[in-house]
């Protein structure tokens, strides 16, 4: 069933603006499915939840999954300081992750009862999302054997190297977190860090790989035109 979901470019804010901003479109559709359970009547497809995408980029933040380990920061708190990136121990799924200035971080907030609910379909898609708006730069994306992301060469070892970072967490069917695709990123704050928990694999960006600056705006509205295509589903502005 074709979906709708509302889109939102919140331009540069601050990574905690937008977790509660996320939090709260997560709890409106919680309440929404709270409050319609015991109406059997009404089938799940027509309960009056709403989709959400938001795009935004954050000023330099490390966030940690729930289940992360602190020892994947390889600086202290007061060095974060003084290096001007904030930290966050959020309640995703994944490790460690940092995200920064012309980086495209995607939120879905949508209700998968009304695309599918199924969360290694979900993460697949997304995935998928990404693979195809590489595609259009002359980049295969590929997928890491149980490990959630955009890959390039991710089966020879020794050049395995992460493009898009993915991180989730869903109640009651409703996802929230997301993506984060480098395009003109500042890939030494990763080097702070343990990507995703991951050894020995390194992070790279579209301008890394192309050599050249990329259009920003250019890759944001590629990545909308797949959302749409791959989850059947139509942005509303």
């Amino acid at each position: 069933m074709h979906q709708e979901v509302f889109f939102e470019d919140l331009g540069n804010r601050k990574y905690k603006e937008v977790w509660a901003y996320q939090e709260s479109l997560l709890s409106e559709n919680s309440a929404i499915k709270a409050s319609y359970r015991n109406q059997n009547e009404i089938p799940v497809q027509d309960w009056p939840t709403k989709n959400h995408l938001l795009f935004v980029e954050h000023p330099p933040v490390y966030t940690l999954g729930k289940n992360g380990n602190r020892s994947n920061v390889l600086v202290s708190d007061e060095q974060l300081k003084v290096l001007g990136i904030e930290y966050f121990h959020i309640n995703r799924g994944g490790d460690i992750t940092y995200h920064g200035l012309q980086q495209v971080v995607g939120y879905p907030i949508v209700d998968l009862d009304k695309f599918k609910p199924d969360l290694g379909w979900y993460l697949r898609s997304l995935e998928e999302v990404i693979i195809q708006v590489l595609a259009e730069y002359g980049l295969k994306g590929e997928r890491s054997a149980g490990e959630t992301g955009v890959w390039l060469d991710p089966h020879d070892p020794f050049v395995a190297r992460k493009i898009c970072a993915m991180g989730i967490k869903c109640s009651r069917w409703i996802t929230m977190h997301g993506f984060a695709l480098n395009v003109n990123t500042d890939l030494s704050h990763f080097e702070f860090i343990v990507p995703c928990g991951i050894q020995g694999k390194t992070v790279t960006s579209l301008e890394k790989e192309l050599g050249r600056k990329v259009d920003y705006e250019a890759v944001k509205q590629k990545i909308k035109k797949h959302f749409e295509t791959i989850f059947d589903c139509e942005l509303v502005y």
